[in-house]
């Protein structure tokens, strides 16, 4: 265990035995601890393997290749359609932890035999998702709009394509197109500040 870590779980208002459970669990399955994106990550020869989290109603595991692990006992949860790699198990209680303690194990071990293999999930690319209408016709009619967001990384592609894609009315699109035109001329993401 790492001192580093320690103030995730000494912090944490909700879950707090839920998290000590996950990470004795976790601990015991021969991975480095360290904090990364102020969650608890544990890593094979500094790769990820999963981390720790917390929500509302639920406390979770989050296995980064996730995707890629068989998932036999169908605990697997994909926490949105865009999420494309990373899986949860997400648990409700400590009773449910320690229940589970054998398969988490198990899930573990197999994400760690999936790193060990070099597997790595096949991403969708930036040009397979959709753009909404209402992008289409600005990227044609604004020349300088185009380059810009063509001057994005394709991670900040996607960010936007998103992020306005999510809208279910023409008018919300456009509107958050608008919005976000100035972020993107200056090559930012829809998440940089």
């Amino acid at each position: 265990m790492n001192a580093e870590v320690d103030f995730f779980f000494e912090k944490a208002q909700n879950w707090q035995n839920e998290f000590k459970q996950l990470r004795s669990i976790v601990s015991d399955c021969g991975l480095s601890e360290e904090l990364k994106w102020g969650k608890p990550c544990y890593t094979y020869k500094s790769k990820n393997i999963l981390l720790i989290h917390g929500f509302k109603t639920y406390c979770a595991l989050l296995f980064h290749k996730g995707a890629l692990l068989k998932d036999e006992e169908n605990l697997l949860i994909q926490q949105t359609e865009n999420v494309q790699a990373a899986r949860q198990i997400r648990f409700t209680s400590n009773a449910e932890i320690v229940q589970l303690t054998s398969s988490i194990k198990a899930y573990i071990y197999e994400a760690i035999e999936v790193e060990k293999a070099g597997l790595h999930v096949a991403l969708k690319k930036t040009t397979e998702y959709t753009v909404p209408d209402e992008l289409q016709k600005i990227l044609e009619e604004n020349h300088d709009f185009k380059t810009a967001f063509e001057a994005l990384t394709p991670g900040r592609q996607r960010g936007y394509l998103l992020h306005f894609s999510q809208a279910k009315q023409s008018k919300t699109r456009l509107a958050r197109i608008e919005k976000c035109m100035p972020k993107i001329f200056e090559g930012k993401g829809y998440n940089d500040r």
